[in-house]
C-alpha cells in the first residue's frame, strides 16, 4: 500500500489547532514520504519554544536513528516554510509507552490498555474520562471508565472525532512489558552483531533512551533564515 493511499484510509482523527496545525501540514506529507506516520504535533514554552513532533513507523516502532532520519529531511523544509516566528528547538521523538491515540488503528491496536481521553465538547455532561479501552465500534471507542458514579453506564461509547487528546496511561505491566521487549531486542542484536563478520571499530557515540522508552532527536533552530544548527541526540 502506498503512503498516499495509507494516509487515507488510517487518517489522524485528533488533530492539532493552531500553530501545531500549520506545522503538522507542513510536517505530515515529509514523514509519510519516508515510511512514518506522523502521531502529533506539540507546542510548548518551556525553556524557550520547543516543537515536538511524534512519528512512527506503520507498525508502532521508532528507533533514534528513525528520529535523526525524519529530522534531517524535515529541518529544511521548516526553514523554507517557516511556520514560527520565533527561535525553537525542534524535537522528533517516538510517541513512548504513554503515547497519545490519534488513529483508529491507535485504538484498535491498544486495546486493553488504560487510557484517559478529554472530550473537545462534554459528552453527557463530563469532559474527562479514564478506563478500559475495550476497543473500537466504527469510528467510536468503547471504553469501561472507572469510577462510574450510582446510576452511571459503566461503559461509554466516545467518538474519537470529538476527543482533543487521548493517550495511554503508564501502569506497572505496561513497564515490565517495555523492559521484556527491549531486553529481547538487545538480545537479537547481540546475537546478529556476533554472527557478522568483525570490522574496525566505529568511533563510539552516546545514544540514550529516555524512562519512557522514548527515542530523539533535537536540532535548535535559531530565528530567521540562516538557521544553522547544532545537532544533539539524546
Amino acid at each position: 500500500m502506498s503512503q498516499t493511499t495509507q494516509a487515507e484510509t488510517d487518517p489522524r482523527l485528533i488533530v492539532e489547532q493552531g500553530v501545531a496545525a500549520r506545522v503538522a501540514t507542513i510536517a505530515e506529507p515529509v514523514i509519510a514520504g519516508l515510511g512514518f506516520r506522523l502521531v502529533r504535533v506539540k507546542m510548548s514554552g518551556l525553556s524557550g519554544c520547543t516543537v515536538q513532533i511524534m512519528a512512527e513507523r506503520p507498525d508502532g516502532t521508532m528507533t533514534i536513528d528513525d528520529c535523526e532520519t525524519v529530522s534531517r529531511a524535515l529541518s529544511p523544509v521548516l526553514d523554507v516554510a517557516d511556520p514560527i516566528d520565533r527561535a525553537y528547538r525542534l524535537e522528533i521523538s517516538s510517541p513512548g509507552l504513554d503515547r497519545p491515540l490519534v488513529r483508529r488503528s491507535d485504538f484498535e491496536r491498544h486495546a486493553g490498555a488504560t487510557i484517559k481521553v478529554e472530550m473537545a465538547v462534554a459528552f453527557e455532561g463530563r469532559r474527562r474520562f479514564r478506563g478500559l479501552l475495550l476497543g473500537t465500534e466504527g469510528e467510536a471507542v468503547r471504553l469501561r471508565r472507572d469510577g462510574a458514579a450510582p446510576g452511571e453506564a459503566s461503559e461509554v461509547l466516545l467518538p474519537i472525532g470529538e476527543m482533543a487528546e487521548a493517550k495511554i496511561t503508564l501502569n506497572d505491566a505496561l513497564i515490565a512489558e517495555s523492559l521484556k521487549r527491549g531486553k529481547a531486542q538487545q538480545r537479537k542484536a547481540r546475537l546478529d552483531n556476533e554472527a557478522r563478520p568483525a570490522r574496525k571499530p566505529k568511533p563510539w557515540h552516546d545514544t540514550r533512551r529516555n524512562r519512557t522508552d522514548n527515542a530523539r532527536s533535537e536540532h535548535f533552530r535559531p530565528n530567521g533564515k540562516s538557521r544553522a544548527a547544532q545537532h544533539e541526540g539524546e
